[in-house]
């Protein structure tokens, strides 16, 4: 069995098309984790509207006044009962919620909920365009208001500043969104819903798939699908039950019958591998699995818009659609939500896509004058770079790893500053790849500005491995967020076991340091054991003047601090944070300097819970030796519990410090 993959990032891009991608990466984040609500919701409506199953059923009991017609007025045929108010208030607002959490956590889903309560109550229609604006609006404008008062307020009142900021923001915004978005997006639904009435009156709705297919193979299809399609097919299933837009993108018709057509006329690993792309695409619903076979041979495209138009103008034949989105489009989903009376023209719909899609592809491939077997490889690596990340589904059917070609002998783990996250982390995993037996491989820490092309492979956290690739295009790159206890390095050490062959076992150790002791790096005055900050930024601040009053820092370096942390998070796992500079912020260190501070209740660090906050000045390589023994502390359970009941600094250090063992 081959090693899992490794995750990486594809190189950086630029260009109106990637806009457009991150715009549909956007709406789908918000739309995504809301699918089930959207289930559910279909499911209701299936019950509950007038040609619902449950209706048929009270019909045919002839219970008029009984309770079997109480119970059919849970879906009153006007729109209330259960159907709707989750369509008119639950999903937009799930929505709106969503694109204020991705914003801001959790204040910013607060405001992004009540933003969309504005426009929900302002507009005649289903307000899932005005929940994607008014949610990240809601948390965008929090995130800006809370950074004006960051670290300013008095201890004691930053539950009421938090509370009333949150409130009244969001009292401005729902006003904002009643009066001004709702409108202009009631406006536009109904011209987007009047045109797409243009085009199903005028039997041209199929030509839509001239431009859906290929944007599926662009990764547009988001932008399209939950930007446009969800929402105003969403709005016509509410007013006759199903809509046909739900499946005009998400049909698997095209794509099964493209990779039918390799499974029969194809050559080489695009033939072997094209039986099982085609079951995780039909009934997995993951239809970026048969991309790269189009990318291969781009003249393809045309099966599958040929395909797409087949499918949308059965539909369009027999009136059929879906009563909610298919989501991810497998036709398990699809059947799930097909509509009562529209399962003759789905079911044709998705064969006669597959038919038309294997027919058109099969000719192309078998007139391919071609004599050289089909890439596969390279077309997933560049659908990757189109998607802009790794493929996980596409990469397993190449056999691909994701890691470089030969044997990984040099790693390094690279932050922003170089002198905390990285050092910290990179004694995590040096300890698991020799452990493992790599003694030969060479684990490391730099900051990204110092980054040169000459590593195999670099692990970064996720919000910085865009930088560290433009420094280091050639190495694998590896994204992390837990830095003491990420799955990425297991997956790290089975990768190695893939690239260099098995591991001989060898003593562990650390790269030697500038000698130092813990005295040196970590006073006892420097230790606090009963902290007195109740926020992240308190946190920071109570940790920075601890080095400021040690003389290790200027009190400016507090403020890079600050700025380092809301650039990325230096919260670590299990329970530590350990704050610091930026790499600019070098010039007001005066000498090495860490503090410790614990907290009795964790502090909320960007949704995770510190008790421990380790604050680091690092004006040459003395610390880390000391901050590789702090990481090892806080690999072990037990230390961790010694460190919590310690009751005088000296413990604390001698913990620390490793003084004991």
């Amino acid at each position: 069995m081959s090693a899992p993959a490794i995750p990486q990032d594809a190189q950086p891009r630029t260009g109106a098309r990637v806009h457009v991608q991150k715009l549909g990466t956007a709406l789908s984040n918000m739309v995504m984790p809301n699918i089930g609500a959207f289930i559910a919701w279909g499911l209701i409506t299936a019950l509950f509207i007038k040609e619902g199953w449950l209706q048929a059923i009270f019909t045919g009991l002839q219970d008029p006044d009984g309770w079997v017609a109480k119970i059919g007025g849970w879906g009153s045929y006007d729109g209330a009962g259960i159907v709707g108010p989750m369509i008119t208030y639950l999903l937009p607002i799930l929505i709106g919620f969503t694109g204020g959490r991705m914003i801001h956590g959790n204040r910013g889903a607060v405001v992004g909920a009540i933003a969309t309560m504005g426009v929900v109550a302002g507009a005649d229609v289903p307000m899932f365009m005005g929940a994607m604006i008014m949610g990240p609006l809601g948390g965008w404008a929090m995130k800006k208001l809370d950074a004006l008062w960051e670290g300013k307020i008095r201890p004691g009142f930053e539950m009421l500043v938090d509370n009333f900021s949150a409130g009244i923001l969001g009292m401005i915004l729902a006003i904002f969104g009643f009066f001004g978005i709702g409108p202009i997006v009631s406006a536009f639904t109904r011209g987007a819903g009047n045109a797409v009435d243009f085009l199903v009156e005028n039997n041209l709705l199929p030509l839509t798939s001239i431009l859906i297919e290929p944007a599926k193979v662009l990764f547009l299809n988001n932008a399209i699908n939950h930007g446009v399609l969800t929402p105003l097919g969403t709005t016509q299933a509410l007013e006759t039950g199903k809509s046909i837009l739900f499946l005009l993108e998400a049909n698997p018709g095209p794509g099964l019958g493209l990779l039918l057509a390799y499974m029969v006329f194809g050559r080489g690993i695009a033939r072997a591998s094209a039986p099982g792309a085609a079951i995780i695409q039909f009934f997995g619903g993951i239809h970026e699995i048969y991309f790269p076979y189009v990318l291969m041979k781009p003249k393809l495209i045309l099966a599958t818009i040929l395909g797409g138009m087949t499918g949308v103008f059965m539909n369009v034949l027999f009136g059929s659609g879906l009563r909610a989105p298919a989501a991810p489009g497998s036709i398990i989903a699809v059947y799930a939500q097909t509509a009562g009376g529209s399962f003759l023209g789905v079911t044709l719909s998705v064969f006669g896509a597959a038919a038309v899609s294997f027919a058109v592809a099969a000719l192309l491939l078998k007139t391919d004058k071609a004599t050289d077997d089909p890439d596969l490889a390279a077309a997933t690596a560049e659908m990757e770079s189109l998607k802009g990340k790794k493929s996980s589904v596409a990469s397993a059917l190449v056999g691909r790893d994701g890691g470089p070609a030969g044997p990984i002998k040099a790693i390094v783990f690279a932050c922003d500053a170089g002198m905390g996250s990285s050092a910290m982390g990179a004694s995590v995993l040096r300890r698991k790849i020799q452990k493992a037996g790599f003694g030969d491989v060479t684990v490391t820490n730099a900051a990204i500005s110092n980054l040169t092309d000459s590593f195999d492979l670099v692990v970064s956290h996720r919000d910085l491995t865009a930088r560290a690739r433009q420094k280091t295009p050639s190495a694998a790159h590896v994204s992390v967020e837990d830095f003491m206890g990420s799955p990425r390095y297991d997956e790290i050490v089975e990768q190695l076991a893939q690239t260099n062959g098995g591991g001989v076992a060898v003593a562990t150790e650390e790269p030697a340091a500038e000698e130092s002791t813990g005295a040196d790096v970590l006073a006892v005055e420097s230790i606090v054991l009963n902290g007195s900050a109740r926020t992240a930024s308190d946190a920071i601040n109570e940790a920075g003047q601890l080095l400021v009053a040690a003389g290790a820092v200027e009190a400016a370096y507090v403020d890079a601090m600050h700025e380092r942390e809301r650039s990325i998070s230096t919260y670590m796992g299990n329970g530590l944070a350990i704050p610091h500079g930026t790499n600019d912020a070098k010039d007001s260190i005066n000498r090495t300097g860490l503090s410790f501070v614990r907290y009795a209740e964790p502090i909320d660090w960007n949704g995770k819970p510190a008790e421990f906050v380790v604050g680091i000045a690092g004006a040459g390589k003395d610390h880390m030796a000391l901050l590789t023994k702090i990481a090892q502390v806080f690999l072990k359970g037990d230390d961790v519990a010694r460190l919590r009941e310690a009751q005088t600094a000296e413990e604390v250090r001698t913990i620390l410090t490793g003084d004991d063992k």
